[in-house]
């Protein structure tokens, strides 16, 4: 069974994701394969500093994640630019783990803030949206190093809510703990 998991930034895809792996799903994190397909790959490195400058570069020569998402974040043209450019790689990446994770485990969770974006939610068996309130959103981000501009800038390059909603199989409301994301997420899977 092929569960995606997404929802908009800093809504808790990932925490909801660690708690099904440790219920003994096995997980496929879209995010870390991003990262890992521009660390393993210097071509595709190289045409990112093409297209955004050498400024997204640290001095020894690695990628700079930060500032890519400052230019890239801002506006929508500059987020389909770098999607055209990751994307063909991380999906041929993610493709093959969810094959590789559904030969091992009955079921596979995909963790990808753009499940929607990409029209995976259609080869779902189920597809969970994870949703907080902005503020909720805004503090677990600041939590995390990112500020409230930069924060802001990424919403707004993301699907409106209603999309999420309206393609939800599961639409969960992350405004509480931790624990509480865990007895909902429990309650699901054990009916």
């Amino acid at each position: 069974m092929l569960i995606g998991i997404t929802g908009q930034i800093g809504a808790g895809k990932s925490t909801a994701s660690e708690i099904l792996k440790n219920m003994g799903m096995a997980v496929v994190d879209a995010d870390k394969i991003g990262k890992q397909v521009v660390d393993k790959n210097p071509a595709l490195l190289k045409k990112l500093v093409k297209e955004f400058g050498s400024e997204i570069l640290t001095k020894s020569g690695k990628l700079n994640r930060k500032k890519l998402a400052e230019l890239a974040f801002e506006n929508e043209k500059s987020k389909k630019r770098l999607n055209a450019i990751v994307h063909p790689y991380l999906l041929k990446k993610l493709t093959s783990q969810i094959k590789q994770k559904s030969k091992k485990s009955e079921y596979v969770v995909i963790d990808a803030a753009l499940l929607l974006d990409w029209r995976l939610d259609k080869k779902m068996d189920i597809t969970i949206v994870i949703h907080a309130s902005l503020k909720d959103r805004l503090k677990r981000l600041n939590d995390r190093g990112i500020s409230q501009k930069d924060a802001l800038s990424r919403q707004k390059v993301q699907l409106p809510f209603s999309e999420y909603r309206k393609r939800a199989d599961i639409f969960i409301l992350n405004n509480q703990t931790e624990c509480e994301l865990k007895n909902k997420l429990k309650n699901i899977f054990t009916k």
